[in-house]
């Protein structure tokens, strides 16, 4: 990434869900989270939500404050498979089990952040994917394709893609520059606390800097997985400002 920051106004946007940033023409919709007091001088770090299967970008992006009102921007993305409306009248989406979408998707990233970009101060070395359940294939798919574009990404009851044979569909030549945080519950029965092991022995072997959390939950997410990204994304920025400290 080339900049520590993006072109920012001066005046404060609004606070809160669905900031005043337009929809794409030629993408699904998407919803941002500006946080409280935002600072328009400080360049915040980016969440990118990836929902789980059956659900939307709304619903997804209803965690953010439960991580922090007040540390990250954030946008949430719609899965561009349409399953047909829930009982709550929200759209079902889905990301697919297969690397169909990936192009479009990475597009479809690159356009939101860029939108999101204009309005807010974005710190372009501090973006984050965050993929909750099955759209954490979806950001680890996303991540390494997009390579130095992202700073990490957070898997949270979800796991790495697989091929039919049971082995990584990733290039893990791309993803040395990234942090990974794994959150899993230990009795998660959809996607077993296992897979998370053996995506972080993956993930470790590689030698990728990856952390391992487990909570007493099932495929649900536990408030205490939140308050953990929230400490980890601080926790690698103050890595990274320690980092460039030391740099003579």
């Amino acid at each position: 990434m080339a900049a520590t920051g993006s072109k920012w106004r001066l005046d404060r946007p609004a606070e809160g869900f669905d900031a005043v940033v337009p929809s794409l023409e030629t993408s699904p919709m998407f919803r941002t989270f500006l946080p409280e007091c935002y600072e328009p001088r400080y360049a915040y770090p980016l969440l990118v939500m990836f929902h789980a299967h059956g659900s939307n970008e709304e619903q997804v992006l209803d965690l953010v404050p439960r991580m922090s009102r007040r540390n990250f921007v954030a946008l949430s993305l719609r899965g561009p498979e349409l399953m047909g409306v829930r009982e709550d009248g929200h759209l079902a989406c889905g990301w697919g089990t297969d690397d169909k979408h990936v192009g479009t998707v990475n597009e479809y990233i690159i356009k939101a952040v860029e939108s999101v970009r204009r309005v807010c101060n974005i710190h372009t070395e501090r973006i984050f994917l965050v993929g909750v359940c099955e759209g954490a294939a979806a950001a680890y798919r996303a991540a390494f394709a997009m390579g130095d574009r992202v700073a990490g990404v957070v898997s949270l009851n979800g796991g790495i893609p697989k091929t039919p044979t049971g082995e990584a569909g990733l290039d893990f030549a791309a993803l040395k520059p990234m942090r990974f945080l794994i959150g899993h519950g230990i009795a998660n029965t959809v996607t077993p606390c296992a897979v998370a092991r053996q995506d972080y022995k993956m993930l470790y072997a590689a030698g990728a800097d990856v952390r391992l959390r487990t909570y007493a939950t099932t495929h649900r997410l536990h408030q205490d997985m939140l308050n953990d990204v929230n400490r980890w994304v601080i926790g690698a920025l103050n890595a990274d400002t320690d980092r460039l400290s030391q740099v003579r």
